[in-house]
């Protein structure tokens, strides 16, 4: 495996953690895309008829969330997977039970209850196999049995709770498998956070 890219700017500090400072993070995420980055036809794959037509009309406030996951269900998908998700991810949880437009080519943040090992998704399973091909990707195949997938697409963003900080956040991969290209950040807010300046 390559040399992880490390993002410059991902310290933990200057992003959210907490369900509040979510909410006021991804309402700005959310003006900031509608501003900069959505055309109309991504508008339109994102609204069905009526939400389109409220748009339009200027009465429609867009919001790329869900609404806010439950303690029980972050409870339930931690029994699942066996482990307690680290702060920011059940904090953004708390905020958005999933999230429609991220960083690079995956297309959504997974509501709390798609969460799964990356060995189990099917994009996951399919990279393992493919990648365990050549011995020379054993870091890669590691790597990728012992995170959680949570964002998919064409891109996938991945945690690993083997690496675990002093705050509790697990270090966090933007992987992109058709270039096989791997940036690291310090946690899933980190990450997040990365997306939004790229819009600026």
């Amino acid at each position: 495996m390559e040399e992880t890219a490390k993002a410059e700017g991902s310290g933990v500090n200057d992003v959210p953690t907490t369900p509040e400072e979510w909410r006021g993070f991804l309402e700005r995420w959310d003006e900031r895309y509608m501003k900069n980055e959505a055309s109309d036809q991504e508008l339109a794959d994102l609204l069905d008829d009526d939400q389109w037509d409220l748009l339009e009309e200027g009465r429609l406030e867009q919001w790329l969330g869900e609404a806010p996951s439950s303690e029980e269900e972050l409870a339930a998908v931690e029994e699942r997977l066996g482990v307690r998700l680290p702060p920011s991810l059940r904090g953004f949880f708390l905020a958005s039970n999933g999230w429609k437009r991220v960083k690079g080519w995956a297309d959504l943040v997974h509501p709390c209850g798609e969460v799964a090992w990356m060995r189990d998704s099917d994009a996951g399973s399919d990279l393992i196999r493919i990648y365990g091909e050549n011995p020379a990707n054993d870091d890669y195949v590691q790597l990728f049995r012992q995170c959680i997938e949570v964002a998919a697409g064409e891109d996938l963003w991945l945690l690993d709770p083997t690496a675990v900080g002093p705050d509790g956040e697990w270090t966090a991969y933007l992987f992109a498998p058709k270039y096989g290209d791997l940036q690291e950040f310090s946690s899933f807010s980190a990450l997040f956070h990365d997306g939004y300046a790229d819009m600026a």
